[in-house]
């Protein structure tokens, strides 16, 4: 599998007093943000996160403006417990390799395949997944199970191109939205335009999208640094098209 980038361990931290709860689901920690006037029970946005997990204030912030939106959102713990530290963004010097070993997918299927067997236990019909950095493979791990009824990612790393990308187009039944930016070395240019061919133009047809947001930088949707506009611009305007992409299809 592709490794991460430096940048995947960047970013800003952004200010703000989150308003969802921790609770066990399905025996994993979960963050869980809950809309709070009327909202569709059977619906829940699976968050799957950055390297940084639930400690990033950021993650929780966003799952909270997805439930402003009408969607309980739930951030599995992807980690753990070994989420990077909140207070190591910026730092790129440890052990990276260690860190990712512990990280394979036989750590995080086990919780994201707990925590989305517990929802449907409850009366969840329809998933809709949001995956930052890290968290693009397991969006794919839901899709291609036939599990999810919507996928989105952000800044997507680790995943192979163009073998995922037509496995997907292949063997999955969900839309897809991407959001790409013009500096990321995992998901770069030529990746972006890559997935265009293989999903654009009607050739996917679930649906697909890709927005595409100039002077923004791996990591833009979650950790993007607010002072600068052109980044403000990409990290609302991921978070609104994704929004937008789960309003489109809520009734699959």
């Amino acid at each position: 599998m592709p490794d991460l980038c430096d940048q995947c361990f960047q970013g800003v931290r952004h200010e703000g007093q989150p308003e969802g709860k921790i609770e066990k689901i399905g025996g994993v920690e979960c963050y869980v943000a809950t809309p709070t006037g009327d909202y569709l029970k059977n619906k829940v946005v699976l968050f799957l996160t950055d390297v940084f997990g639930i400690p990033l204030i950021n993650n929780k912030l966003l799952a909270d403006d997805f439930a402003r939106n009408g969607y309980r959102t739930v951030i599995p713990d992807l980690f753990q417990g070994d989420a990077r530290p909140a207070d190591t963004i910026g730092s790129v010097d440890f052990d990276r390799k260690a860190w990712v070993a512990r990280h394979g997918p036989e750590s995080w299927i086990p919780a994201v395949e707990g925590t989305v067997a517990t929802l449907q236990a409850e009366g969840v019909t329809w998933i809709g997944t949001t995956g930052y950095c890290f968290g693009a493979p397991p969006v794919w791990h839901l899709a291609l199970k036939g599990i999810s009824k919507v996928n989105v990612v952000s800044h997507p790393s680790r995943l192979r191109v163009p073998e995922d990308l037509e496995e997907y187009r292949d063997k999955a039944r969900a839309p897809l939205l991407i959001n790409s930016c013009e500096f990321d070395p995992t998901f770069p240019p030529e990746s972006q335009k890559i997935a265009d061919e293989i999903f654009g133009n009607g050739k996917f047809g679930p649906g697909y999208e890709r927005t595409y947001w100039e002077g923004c930088t791996h990591g833009f949707a979650v950790r993007g640094d607010l002072s600068d506009p052109k980044v403000k611009a990409g990290l609302e305007g991921a978070f609104e098209a994704t929004v937008n992409f789960f309003n489109k299809y809520k009734d699959l």
